[in-house]
């Protein structure tokens, strides 16, 4: 989700009140920085005035006659000249020349925090002329910075409950035998010890389910709430996270059989560059499988069927060399109720008899989007427990269970599995909200504030704050229990340029630090990646060094490469949806869109630019020849707003793709920016295309489950809530879900004059045999990446020295691609040898509707044959391409891409 990629909808923060003047509602903004124990930060400059703290526990302020009023506590502050110290400038530059207040040693800080807090300015006649509430988070770190033990912990003979609260005035726990409904069994009174409540519990309660009440002042009400919620640090749920349930993950009950095995038994990993990424829904995966039994269809026991067809067909993934399955939201999540007899459903049978481009399919599937099974599940409740809805039974230990087997399952047919971490944005706030938990028990600390203390909303809603001391722990906290209690093998970090880079790095460190003999879990293999993208209020390091594509090079984190895929597709997901790329059409074969004017020829050639850039694992320091013959490095050349194209210093730092759940599938793109009149299968050979193009290029591949389907959503620019029908995957491979009605019209519907007539053409609608066609084309493109590892170098340097573009400058044939990798001689020397089999590799991307030729001499006088998986390949016409030793000339069909190879004498 980014300023590149659509994401979910979420709920619109709202509008944000006015100060208006004088001092009428200035209690509900908070302007002031409280920032560490002794230290306000305020942008006023209070001249010849006082500035004094006020303090409520009942909170009683309020703003009279142009003064406070209703404190307990007033305390002046002394204004402390030079500014603000420079680590407090390090930890918040957003409050670069705010003035400093200064607390008298003798203030009883801890007890203030726990009131409603205000700070004025008065005149010496008395007169308040200005007045804010406070943003505590600094202070909060200063003072209760904590690393002890969190949620539940388990002994031999009882259990004690940690919660980490602050600001809190008093905290219970609220003790039930059943997962909804009827009174607590116990009411345990927490005690403040430590920095953190506590009380302790028989362990026979184990099984038990709790809720905290925790008595705090609340900034959005100006009001002492008693705020109900679930354990932040739960390690089991409820149905949709009502309440806690007591669970020890190491008990013996809730463990698959071998699952203490699994770590020896994981599919192998040498390095990271051997990494290739499927992206899947856990609920697309078998939702509309018939080989699935229809009461675990969608959930996590749909995986533990070796021999359902989703299974088979992700065998055959795994058999031709993909690594890892990536899962969307696995999390407790809103937006789908846990339980399953409350969900509404459409009648399939009734729209399959409808138009492929009526409007009714979309009426009716969002008239129960939001009371049906789908979500992706984008929207964050707590964050460490898997998802209810996809479990059998979303009370008591189920969902562990299942998840357990299906990571299990995967494992054993050779993949490993990455889940989807959502840690920069939470689904709710507030102190009423079912889904608000964290604000609930620290108002104020969790979530990302403006200068007014009003929550930024730029990651969709409720932006959290890792460069907070307790978020950020909390965040790697969560990233450990999933590897060590969950053994997942990676984590894709979803608008992951909203963290700072001290939390991603952090994380890093704290995964690899995970040991096999220690914790049953091989940290050194557990890859991470994420949505690097710079905007909002973290843009341009403004709230800290954050996660973005530029700032992590260097740091062995991934981040997906835009750049690649807009200049494959085309455009950007934002722009015009006929803008046409280097696969789509662009100056080879025009649409009816207009460039006004610009030189579609050079357009053409900066994307192929971009694209070599892309395929060389987008590295800074890459050097080749532009479009115009000129030697430059990979963070020389520009993107349209003179963005640096490369930002990687290693191949494992670009994650390489052309579609993912975001906007368009890579079918319906194609679809929509290709000229109408060309056929069906020209439209899936240049899906194969595209998806060949990332398979062979250095850095890792990324490709969104069904790409190798030409999956279509019905030209769906974000499915997220659009149900089964419009999300639906079929793994026997007899339709790819084209043409089953506009899509729905939120996020739709200025494009339907665009989509309505693509969708009513019959000859848009792929055949099974195209289907199986791009099926077979796919999996060859796995096969050739893993038959040599030049096609997975390692380094940027080797990189450097293998890889080199040839069909460049102002003389180059357009829309091709022309990409060599040498490999060294053993005992001969140079460059070391890498490939047992191969010598000499060069991979022709022709994205041309024609035949081409193309000769250079570098290339001549070379023992090249096509490979030995493509010679192979029921695709004839890859088969027909030619190489000519004297000349050195290829000959590629339209719209395909050859790999020749030089064996070893």
């Amino acid at each position: 989700m980014s300023p590149t990629q659509e994401g979910p909808h979420s709920p619109s923060p709202s509008p944000a009140k006015s100060a208006g003047d004088g001092l009428q509602n200035s209690l509900s903004f908070s302007r002031a920085f409280w920032v560490n124990e002794r230290l306000i930060a305020w942008n006023v400059d209070s001249g010849d005035c006082s500035c004094f703290l006020y303090a409520s526990k009942t909170a009683s302020l309020e703003t009279v006659n142009d003064s406070i009023q209703g404190y307990e506590v007033k305390i002046k502050l002394e204004r402390s000249g030079g500014g603000l110290p420079e680590d407090v400038l390090k930890k918040f530059p957003h409050i670069q020349g705010y003035e400093a207040y200064r607390l008298p040693p003798s203030s009883d800080v801890k007890s203030l925090l726990k009131c409603q807090l205000a700070v004025g300015i008065t005149k010496p006649d008395g007169e308040c002329c200005n007045a804010t509430s406070l943003q505590l988070p600094g202070v909060l770190d200063d003072l209760f910075a904590y690393t002890g033990p969190l949620g539940a912990v388990f002994s031999d003979d009882h259990i004690s409950l940690y919660l980490w609260a602050p600001t809190a005035q008093a905290v219970q726990a609220l003790i039930f035998s059943q997962p909804t409904g009827g009174d607590p069994l116990e009411i345990l009174e927490l005690e403040e010890i430590d920095k953190v409540w506590t009380a302790k519990c028989p362990e026979h309660w184990e099984g038990y389910y709790y809720e905290y009440e925790v008595s705090v002042y609340h900034p959005t009400t100006l009001k002492v709430e008693k705020c109900s919620a679930s354990d932040p640090y739960s390690c089991g749920l409820s149905s949709n996270a009502q309440r806690t349930l007591l669970v020890n993950l190491a008990s013996e009950t809730l463990k698959p059989e071998g699952w203490e095995r699994l770590a020896d038994m994981k599919p192998q990993i040498l390095s990271f560059s051997d990494i290739s990424i499927y992206e899947l829904h856990i609920r697309d995966f078998s939702a509309n499988d018939e080989t699935v039994p229809p009461d675990i269809c969608g959930g996590y026991e749909a995986f533990t069927l070796q021999d359902s067809a989703g299974m088979r067909h992700l065998k055959k993934l795994s058999d031709s060399g993909l690594t890892h399955i990536h899962l969307l939201p696995t999390f407790q999540f809103a937006g789908v109720d846990d339980e399953k007899a409350n969900w509404k459903s459409v009648d399939f049978r009734i729209l399959e008899e409808l138009p492929p481009d009526s409007v009714e399919q979309q009426a009716q599937v969002t008239a129960i989007q939001d009371e049906d099974g789908y979500n992706w599940g984008y929207n964050p409740v707590i964050w460490g427990v898997p998802k209810g809805s996809y479990a059998s039974d979303p009370n008591g230990p189920c969902r562990i269970i299942e998840f357990r087997k299906m990571i299990q399952a995967l494992n054993q047919i050779g993949l490993r599995v990455i889940v989807d971490v959502v840690y920069n944005h939470l689904n709710a706030s507030g102190p009423y909200d079912d889904s608000s938990i964290l604000d609930k028990i620290v108002p104020g600390y969790y979530l990302r504030r403006n200068s007014d203390g009003l929550i930024e909303h730029s990651a969709c809603a409720n932006n959290t704050a890792s460069e907070h001391f307790m978020v950020e722990r909390l965040i790697i906290d969560d990233l450990l229990r999933w590897a060590v209690d969950y053994k997942v093998d990676g984590f894709r970090f979803d608008l992951m340029g909203h963290l700072m880079k001290h939390t991603m790095m952090r994380a890093k460190s704290a995964l690899n630090s995970l040991s096999k003999e220690a914790h049953g879990v091989d940290g050194s293999s557990i890859y991470i990646y994420g949505e690097g993208w710079d905007f909002g209020e973290v843009a341009q390091n403004r709230r800290g060094i954050n996660a973005c594509q530029m700032n992590l090079g260097g740091t062995g984190i991934g981040s997906f490469n835009d750049r690649i895929r807009d200049a494959v597709l085309g455009g950007s997901p934002f722009g015009h949806p006929l803008q046409q790329g280097f696969v789509t059409g662009l100056f080879l074969q025009p649409n009816t869109h207009d460039y006004g004017g610009a030189d579609e020829m050079l357009m053409l050639a900066i994307s192929k630019d971009h694209i070599q850039v892309g395929m060389a694992a987008n590295l800074r320091e890459y050097i080749f020849a532009d479009h115009e013959d000129l030697e430059v490095k990979g963070w020389e050349v520009l993107t349209y707003d003179r963005t640096p194209v490369a930002y990687a210093m290693s191949p494992t730092e670009t994650v390489n793709y052309i579609s993912a759940h975001d906007n368009e599938t890579l079918f319906d793109v194609i679809s929509m920016k290709t000229p109408v009149e060309i056929s069906v299968d020209a439209r899936c050979r240049l899906n194969h295309l595209a998806t060949s193009l990332i398979g062979l290029s250095q850095g890792i591949p990324f490709f969104h489950c069904g790409d190798e389907l030409l999956r279509s959503k019905s030209l769906d620019r974000d499915s997220y809530n659009s149900g089964d029908w419009f999300n639906r995957l079929d793994f026997s491979f007899n339709m790819n879900n084209w043409g089953v009605g506009l899509p729905p019209r939120e996020k739709n519907e200025k494009n339907w004059p665009l989509i309505q007539p693509r969708l009513a053409d019959p000859s848009f609608k792929p055949q099974k045999s195209n289907i199986l066609e791009a099926v077979d084309n796919f999996l060859n493109v796995l096969r050739i990446r893993y038959s040599s590892p030049l096609f997975r170098l390692r380094t940027a340097n080797d990189i450097q020295e293998r890889v080199r573009f040839i069909n460049t400058g102002p003389s180059a044939v357009p829309g091709l691609i022309v990409m060599s990798i040498e490999d060294g001689h053993e005992g001969v020397p140079g460059l070391t040898q890498l490939d047992p089999i191969y010598f000499f590799l060069v991979v022709l991307v022709n994205a041309r509707p024609t035949e081409t030729e193309f000769a250079s001499p570098s290339l001549k006088e070379k023992a090249l044959k096509l490979h030995p998986i493509q010679l192979m390949s029921s695709d004839e016409l890859v088969k027909s391409s030619a190489y000519d030793a004297s000349s050195g000339r290829f000959t590629i069909p339209a719209r395909t891409t050859s790999v020749f190879v030089e064996h070893r004498s």
